[in-house]
């Protein structure tokens, strides 16, 4: 894991007050991670690049184009995972309160930066 990821995806948890944060290849490796304790980083990541994956079948089997991001909500979380240049991606935990355009300019910035470090 390379420490600039890492001290951007704690940076991006603080800021945003996220529950967790994490930065994963599409295959499902962990780059970086912010998660609460006793949470199985693996699997954690894996699941996350499948649902990217999924949402991207679903949409080229219609003809769209794949989705940049994905969203899901539940009654106490909002899940979101964007993609991160071409070979990664983000995923954000917040509570549900929490508005992702209140911090649309934090990954703006994180996605720029960390797409640089990725090469």
């Amino acid at each position: 894991m390379s420490a600039v990821l890492g001290e951007m995806v704690h940076a991006l948890r603080t800021v945003t007050k996220a529950e967790a944060v994490a930065l994963i290849h599409r295959d499902g490796a962990i780059v970086a991670t912010a998660l609460p304790e006793g949470i199985s980083q693996e699997t954690f990541s894996i699941m996350c690049a499948a649902i990217l994956g999924a949402g991207m079948t679903a949409a080229t089997e219609l003809g769209h184009a794949a989705p940049h991001r994905v969203l899901m909500e539940s009654e106490d979380a909002t899940f979101l995972i964007q993609e991160v240049g071409r070979r990664a991606m983000l995923v954000l935990v917040v509570p549900p309160e929490r508005r992702l355009s209140d911090f649309e300019t934090a990954l703006e910035r994180f996605s720029q930066a960390a797409s640089k470090d990725l090469g």
